[in-house]
């Protein structure tokens, strides 16, 4: 949380947005400093401290990212592994507790950038008062010397959790001092009173906007980091898209269905049942079935199996051949339970007039 932020400060402007412009300000290492739009963890930033043994401050230029002065001499500093302090463990944990009571700082910045996660993707946005002054951070700081006697001055954003607006966003914010009042009290007041301190903003006057994921790179610098972009949403789908989408859907729908063919239309009204349900009923009282498989090619499965269960069944039930006692006998015998059925090709197709002259 809070791994990007825009400094772009003047060196002068910074003790004033601290609000420590009433008396002259020391400075240390300010000719590091490089404004930026996109600083990121190991950057050198000013920040403002207490001037050691009176009420004075300093303006500090530091690398962003603690290093505690109890590491090692030989081990390579890593800017990224304490770049935040969780306000609820600072008073816990050993890098952090031996801080508090005379190393706290106030970092100023125009504002800041915090990623949200849909999915794989994370889109950045830029958060900043509305008016544009900048925000005051809560920070703690430390120095480390190397093994080659160099001294390093680092420094560590406190966060706490997000406020009620922010939430949406990310569940963590920075410490923001949004008065005088509070940004004295954190750099000069007790130590036993910090608590009261590390709370989330909740003023209104905080907004935010979507950036380019480009800013994403420490590389990427310029105020084209905090220019505002358009975000696709799902109303805004390209019509290309849609068109495929509903020919997928087509192509998906003709697969599910059986292959139809080109038929007669006065021939299959003719001689298809007024209902599949019918025609089962009339044949289950010959106790018969038709065969599963029609050798009509022309029709469509369903169509050519009750068009030709209704010819077997008018067939049998009117073949003068067929005797009383040769039925009853086809019907009870365990061999013949079902009947393979003539093909609709060993039919003679009916004429026009044999047709009118039945009904």
């Amino acid at each position: 949380m809070c791994g990007r932020a825009r400094c772009s400060l003047r060196a002068d402007d910074i003790p004033r947005a601290c609000r420590r412009n009433d008396g002259p300000v020391r400075t240390i290492h300010m000719d590091r400093y490089r404004p930026s739009y996109n600083v990121s963890p190991g950057s050198n930033i000013p920040v403002v401290r207490r001037e050691d043994g009176s009420d004075g401050v300093v303006l500090h230029c530091m690398k962003w990212g603690l290093i505690p002065s109890f590491t090692k001499k030989t081990e390579k500093p890593d800017h990224y592994k304490m770049f935040n302090a969780r306000s609820e463990s600072i008073s816990e944990k050993a890098s952090f507790r031996r801080l508090i009571p005379k190393s706290r700082c106030l970092v100023a910045v125009e504002g800041f950038y915090e990623w949200k996660k849909d999915g794989s993707k994370k889109q950045p946005y830029y958060i900043n008062f509305k008016d544009g002054r900048p925000l005051v951070f809560a920070a703690l700081y430390d120095s480390w010397e190397n093994s080659e006697g160099e001294i390093l001055d680092t420094f560590t954003i406190i966060t706490t959790s997000s406020s009620s607006a922010l939430q949406w966003l990310h569940d963590r914010m920075p410490v923001i001092y949004g008065d005088k009042e509070s940004s004295d009290a954190w750099l000069t007041g007790s130590s036993s009173k910090v608590d009261t301190l590390l709370k989330p903003y909740e003023n209104p006057d905080l907004i935010w906007y979507p950036v380019t994921a480009a800013m994403g790179k420490p590389s990427f610098d310029g105020p084209e980091c905090i220019k505002e972009i358009k975000l696709k949403t799902d109303g805004n789908m390209p019509i290309s898209k849609f068109f495929s989408t509903k020919g997928i859907k087509k192509e998906a729908e003709l697969n599910s269905d059986e292959k139809v063919v080109k038929v007669d239309t006065a021939k299959c009204l003719k001689e298809e049942p007024e209902s599949r349900e019918n025609t089962e009923t009339s044949l289950s009282t010959e106790k018969e079935e038709p065969d599963s498989k029609s050798s009509v090619s022309s029709f469509p499965r369903e169509g050519a199996e009750n068009c030709q269960m209704k010819r077997d069944h008018e067939e049998l039930s009117s073949d003068s051949k067929l005797t009383k006692d040769e039925a009853n006998k086809l019907s009870t015998s365990p061999g013949r339970k079902k009947v393979k059925l003539k093909s609709a090709g060993d039919y003679k197709q009916p004429s026009v007039l044999s047709y009118f002259g039945k009904k």
